[in-house]
């Protein structure tokens, strides 16, 4: 006999107590039907957070061979809003899925085999990097940081984890799902049944009050929908008014644009109202601008908007000098990416590069207005960037200086 499907000597019945007790989870709603359905929009939810969520991680940090385009204008705003939205909707899933899936937990005997053994340890990174996932996700959207790693790349890592665990649970329990699911599955179960998986069809719906499986399934349901529709309105717009739930209004802040960092919290208060500030720009022909002739420059108005990574986006009018002009001006060619700086003395995303395809386009500038007023110290003043398709993150604010890379 295979030494990993070997039956293991079962333990002591004096040890089945609690939740290990036969007929500890008496409810209907226990169901594998039930628990397949919900493993389906489960799947679907975090394969869509994931493939959005990889977009977001390679634009915050580009791979050298990856080079975003600027258009269409509102790409990441979709992606973005899309990710944290659908990682929201998630939650009542998630939890739906574990409270119907846990009796398969409390089995007895705990170990009938290696190999039972080994698939039950298998889904301990899928449930902890979900949970890990969600939890962390919703502190950064928030702006709550208890812990004391760095949220973007935790994030990253833990969701590829979790998708090589969800992959592989997918491969276990397909026949399971499709045993449960979808049309002919009378004749999936049968055959499930001859495979000895006895426990894991649906049975007939026994008679009694409560929740029924269809009444939970749309409660989850409608739970998902609620959470989308008072949480949405943060990214998508028009419906701000509905956004009841979510931590940013998009037109509530400083010239009706929210704030992440301000910028006494950046310590750029004394710097940016310096009257000696200048703006670099260093090419092969640099030069230096005072602010008074950095607004006297040509100025043009891009409608942009701010998207950033906690889901939030907002409309803006903003008026500058084109980027493209400066660069134009320090001669650097156009296939060149640059960097932007900040003032601020320190933190991730002070310095930013700009590649090519969004430092040339006509609607990416070095903003010096919004919503036809001087810039607030609290938006960048006394000069920002900003570019289309762009997060939020690198939309650098309080810029003192452009560089040409090698």
């Amino acid at each position: 006999m295979n030494p990993l499907t070997r039956p293991l000597p079962p333990p002591p019945e004096t040890l089945r107590r609690g939740p290990l007790r036969e007929g500890a989870f008496p409810s209907r709603l226990h169901d594998p039907r039930v628990a397949s359905l919900l493993g389906i929009w489960l799947g679907v939810a975090f394969t869509t957070c994931f493939v959005t969520g990889l977009v977001s991680h390679f634009m915050q940090h580009p791979a050298p061979w990856l080079r975003w385009p600027s258009r269409p204008v509102n790409l990441y705003r979709f992606t973005q809003g899309l990710h944290v939205a659908t990682g929201l909707a998630t939650v009542p899933l998630l939890l739906a899925k574990l409270w119907t899936v846990a009796p398969l937990f409390w089995k007895w005997p705990p170990l009938r085999s290696v190999a039972g053994a080994l698939e039950r340890l298998s889904i301990v990174p899928l449930i902890g990097g979900a949970l890990f996932q969600l939890s962390t996700g919703i502190a950064n959207i928030a702006q709550w940081y208890p812990f004391r790693f760095f949220f973007t790349v935790a994030h990253y890592w833990g969701a590829w984890v979790t998708m090589g665990a969800l992959f592989l649970h997918v491969g276990a329990k397909i026949v399971v799902v499709r045993a449960n699911v979808g049309p002919g599955r009378e004749a999936r179960a049968a055959q499930a049944l001859r495979a000895g998986t006895t426990d894991r069809i649906s049975t007939p719906e026994p008679p009694g009050g409560g929740l029924s499986r269809r009444g939970l399934l749309a409660a989850v349901t409608a739970a998902s929908g609620v959470i989308t529709v008072v949480t949405v309105g943060q990214s998508v717009p028009g419906l701000s008014d509905l956004a009841v739930l979510a931590p940013r209004r998009p037109d509530l802040g400083p010239q009706r644009l929210p704030v992440n960092k301000t910028a006494a919290a950046a310590r750029v208060l004394t710097a940016a109202r310096d009257p000696a500030y200048t703006l670099e720009v260093v090419g092969p022909r640099p030069f230096t601008l005072s602010l008074a002739a950095l607004l006297a420059l040509p100025h043009v108005t891009s409608h942009l908007p701010i998207t950033c990574v906690e889901g939030w986006s907002a409309d803006g009018t903003w008026t500058g000098v084109p980027l493209r002009a400066l660069l134009d001006q320090a001669e650097i060619p156009h296939g060149r990416s640059v960097q932007v700086e900040s003032l601020e003395s320190g933190g991730p995303y002070r310095l930013s590069e700009v590649n090519p395809s969004h430092a040339r386009d006509p609607l990416t500038l070095i903003a010096t207005g919004l919503h036809g007023e001087p810039l607030a110290l609290d938006h960048g003043y006394p000069a920002r960037l900003i570019a289309p398709n762009r997060p939020g993150v690198l939309q650098t604010k309080w810029i003192h200086r452009i560089v040409m890379l090698p």
